[in-house]
């Protein structure tokens, strides 16, 4: 085997990423070495790449955490892969297990936590390093393009859902139907909820009616909280996708009382909080960030019971700068999922 992979490497906040030879890395112990089929590639990315986040990551590195591929090399003290395995990286590349968060199942809240493709170098790259107790396991007969978003979008979302409490039969706002929402409103049918989207974009908002949303609102041509509050009373309960902090104040109007907002999208910047209506209105607001593995796990059998099924295209890893372009303009339907 070479000692050298190509990668698409950060090595200054704000720059093109770099596609060069990288050091091949090696699996120490409790890792295995897993060569790339696919990889999607999401928003944070971008803000890796960026640098834009309070925490940076340290360049150089290799962005990337919904990378599906198969197990070439193990580590020592790996038995639950073996070579051959089809496994995926995730954003929760590892956690310590012993704080008081991973103890009571917040593993997803440990400090001690590393990132895929952010702390830790991740899958975009012919190959990448996996913890393999964190390693997401890919259902055997698997799309690897069509599962790959599901690493991070899918069990960002479905998390995100479940925090919002809405029962069956009720309903649910997606605000936002990019890479994160198109799948949340997925999610959002398979577990009974009914879903109105919210969006700029007819093209975003038709995609969300393809996949089951009963109520779409343009939210560049009409009120979204007018809309929802005239024809259902308000809603249940909000899943903010959005990248514009716009988004997020509206997510308050758009909520019947008693309702409960789940913030997913990261847009820098703070949000307008009406304190008085978020008292009268008994609201609930939280924040939600990826799932435990657990959540990962439960994501990927709605993936592998066929109620998920992610739109992407297929780019090269030469594309990536022009990928992460596009993103930042929104001009992606679904997923970009890089194709090795």
């Amino acid at each position: 085997m070479t000692s050298t992979m190509t990668a698409a490497v950060v090595h200054e906040f704000g720059s093109e990423l770099t596609v060069e030879d990288y050091t091949l890395p090696e699996p120490g112990r409790g890792q295995a070495l897993v060569k790339l089929i696919a990889s999607g590639v999401c928003h944070t990315d971008l803000h890796a790449a960026e640098g834009d986040w309070p925490v940076k990551p340290s360049p150089p590195f290799v962005p990337g955490h919904e990378g599906v591929g198969v197990v070439e090399k193990i580590g020592e003290g790996v038995e639950d892969v073996e070579v051959g395995d089809t496994i995926g990286n995730a954003w929760l590349w590892s956690a310590c297990g012993d704080c008081q968060y991973c103890r009571t199942g917040w593993e997803t809240l440990c400090e001690q936590q590393e990132n895929g493709g952010y702390s830790v170098d991740g899958s975009f790259g012919q190959y990448m390093l996996v913890d393999t107790k964190f390693a997401a396991r890919i259902p055997e007969g698997a799309d690897p393009y069509e599962i790959a978003p599901v690493l991070c979008a899918g069990v960002t979302v479905y998390k995100g859902l479940k925090r919002t409490e809405v029962r069956p039969g009720e309903w649910v706002v997606i605000s936002g139907i990019g890479g994160l929402g198109h799948i949340a409103v997925q999610y959002a049918v398979a577990m009974g909820m009914r879903v109105i989207a919210v969006d700029i974009a007819q093209e975003k908002l038709d995609l969300a009616t393809k996949h089951g949303a009963e109520i779409v609102v343009d939210a560049s041509s009409e009120d979204p909280v007018a809309v929802i509050q005239e024809k259902v009373g308000g809603s249940h309960g909000v899943l903010v996708t959005a990248v514009h902090p716009k988004a997020f104040g509206q997510a308050i109007g758009m909520t019947r009382r008693g309702g409960t907002i789940v913030f997913n999208g990261l847009p820098p910047g703070d949000f307008p909080a009406p304190i008085f209506d978020i008292v009268l209105k008994g609201l609930t607001i939280r924040g939600s960030i990826v799932g435990t593995r657990q959540d990962l796990a439960e994501a990927i059998e709605f993936y592998a019971a066929g109620k998920i099924h992610p739109t992407f295209t297929k780019r090269p890893l030469e594309d990536i700068n022009q990928i992460l372009g596009e993103m930042k303009e929104g001009k992606i339907d679904g997923r970009v999922v890089i194709e090795y």
